[in-house]
């Protein structure tokens, strides 16, 4: 299935669990997984999901050579997290690279944080990245290289919001502003 198609299965699941909240993003509570991993953070070391508890986490899957859904998604979850004020401390951005083999520690590290400093890029092997997309029904699928070597990538846009426990939340989609985005984000960060 391509990207697109995934997405709209999980829109369509996620309609049907309102949950009874009133959100500006789609409530999974109960129908998403809890937020379990293994990965490399930006800095070289391994991370679990549990490392992360405390905070409420924004997982999103990218590559930093993505041209527009990826900056684009980044920049508005900063914004939502800058309009939090002190609140913002307490929301991580975890961007999952759907593309290691072009996005190294190093240029995670300086992709992510030059959107947020609540921002870390994570990446893992390729069993480590399958069992974390299937997790979470994300799909992505890579591009035939041109003669350069270069090639794209499609990948799913949601972004899944955890609470503090590691319980999925929240689907973000992408006509969401920041604002709506900061709200409910604030909503997750004051439930502890």
């Amino acid at each position: 299935m391509t990207a697109r198609v995934w997405l709209v299965v999980l829109v369509l699941l996620v309609a049907s669990c309102g949950g009874g909240e009133d959100w500006h993003a789609k409530n999974v509570r109960g129908v998403i997984p809890d937020l379990a991993f293994e990965m490399t953070n930006d800095e070289g070391r391994t991370v679990h999901a549990a490392d992360y508890r405390g905070d409420v986490v924004l997982l999103f899957f990218g590559y930093t050579h993505c041209p527009d859904v990826c900056p684009t998604t980044l920049a508005r979850l900063a914004q939502a997290i800058k309009l939090m004020g002190d609140a913002g401390h307490r929301v991580r951005i975890l961007f999952v690279t759907v593309d290691p083999a072009r996005d190294p520690p190093a240029l995670l590290h300086d992709y992510t944080r030059a959107f947020s400093p609540q921002a870390i890029g994570l990446r893992g092997s390729d069993a480590q990245l399958d069992a974390l997309t299937k997790r979470y029904r994300v799909a992505y699928s890579h591009d035939a290289p041109d003669a350069h070597g270069n090639y794209a990538v499609s990948h799913s846009s949601a972004v899944f919001a955890f609470d503090a426990e590691g319980r999925a939340r929240l689907v973000i989609a992408s006509e969401l502003g920041a604002q709506e985005i900061a709200a409910d984000l604030k909503r997750l960060v004051e439930a502890r």
